[in-house]
């Protein structure tokens, strides 16, 4: 009896923050999406900092060698002017072709995120 009351409280696996990123910037790029650094922090809860080290990580051969693709954002797109210096866009693709994985956000649900995300930071 004991045994069955231990199985109904055990803890379910959290997902990694490297995880969670790969899969939010695979789903954008599915869209054509480049996200900056803030735009994932507001999207995943996670700080710019931990994001730009996750970064570092997915490019390494044991977490998928990943190429993250990075590129200045336009002037007119930037939402925020106060930013110092460049803002900097992200694009995650796959190093070579694998089966398609499934995504926990999808294409319509990711824009509708990103749109949250930018109206949450012309607020600010």
């Amino acid at each position: 009896m004991r045994r069955k009351t231990r199985d109904k409280f055990r803890k379910v696996p959290l997902l990694r923050q490297r995880d969670v990123l790969c899969d939010v910037l695979l789903c954008a790029a599915e869209c054509g999406a480049w996200l900056t650094l803030r735009e994932l922090s507001r999207l995943t809860r996670y700080g710019e900092a931990s994001i730009s080290a996750q970064l570092r990580h997915l490019r390494k051969p044991q977490y998928g060698a990943f190429v993250v693709e990075k590129q200045v954002r336009k002037e007119q797109e930037v939402v925020r002017l106060q930013e110092q210096g460049p803002v900097r866009e992200y694009r995650l693709r796959r190093n070579r072709r694998k089966g398609r994985s499934r995504h926990w956000l999808t294409g319509p649900v990711l824009r509708g995120v990103v749109r949250a995300a930018n109206q949450l930071d012309r607020r600010a």
